[in-house]
């Protein structure tokens, strides 16, 4: 079905709506586009009640405007509502890798791996120019015989990793002694998480945006209510995603600071 046959009734079952109302009508009329709302068996007059309301509901404490939940596959033709939830998602799961990997209070050979090192071809993470290997708790080895170039834009990443990791360079071996677990490292990690999570929310609102844009791409060809629902619908989205953010970070402190 083409969008324009999809949504050309919309502005008048809107009036009806309306009119509906203001008559206390209990049933939307026949041919109500609750297409737009998954599941909904209301007319979409409830909605647009629920949007001059949802403001001043909102002033009151404890309460919380309606959540809205629009079927992804009847506005396919305006946005992919799938994907953009994947890409969401796809952040929450970058930050979570970042937690794990360069957010522990014993670091690892694991957690050198993957710092990534400026050298005059480009960016390549550590362990593709050297070898990582722990000779001791106390003490971990990169040898940078393969890539002898390197050493230097090796130690200069190490040490600024955020790991509190102070290199020591011996030719080509890098000596990294692992610091004693103390409350200042601890705190110290607890801030890089801080930090990583809200770099990770502002990709989020990246992702967030680029799905408003795509929205109000068809302002011209539908209504003004269903570019609002599927803004709000957006809106709940990255909201949730953010959430769950905020639940990670503070799983996340509670096990740095112990």
């Amino acid at each position: 079905m083409s969008l324009a046959l999809r949504f050309r009734h919309l502005p008048s079952l809107l009036s009806r709506s309306a009119l509906a109302v203001t008559r206390g009508l209990p049933q939307a009329p026949a041919g109500c586009p609750a297409l737009l709302l998954d599941g909904c068996r209301h007319c979409v007059h409830q909605m647009l009640l629920t949007r001059q309301m949802a403001t001043k509901k909102a002033k009151g404490k404890g309460q919380s405007q309606a959540r809205v939940n629009i079927s992804a596959a009847l506005v396919e033709d305006i946005i992919n509502l799938e994907e953009a939830s994947e890409d969401m998602q796809a952040v929450v799961e970058a930050l979570k890798e970042d937690f794990s990997r360069n957010l522990s209070v014993r670091t690892s050979t694991g957690a050198l791996d993957h710092i990534m090192v400026m050298t005059k071809d480009g960016k390549f993470p550590l362990n593709q120019l050297g070898q990582i290997s722990q000779k001791s708790p106390q003490l971990v080895i990169v040898n940078m015989a393969d890539f002898p170039e390197s050493t230097a834009a090796a130690t200069k990443a190490i040490r600024e990793s955020g790991m509190n990791l102070n290199p020591e360079v011996d030719g080509t071996i890098i000596r990294v002694p692992i610091p004693k677990v103390t409350r200042e490292h601890r705190e110290s990690l607890a801030k890089l998480a801080k930090q990583s999570t809200n770099k990770s929310k502002e990709a989020l609102r990246k992702v967030r945006s680029k799905s408003v844009n795509q929205v109000k791409k068809f302002k011209n060809k539908v209504s003004e209510d269903t570019i609002w629902l599927l803004e709000k619908q957006i809106q709940q989205m990255a909201d949730d995603t953010a959430a769950e953010m905020d639940k990670l970070l503070a799983a996340k402190t509670k096990e740095l600071l112990g």
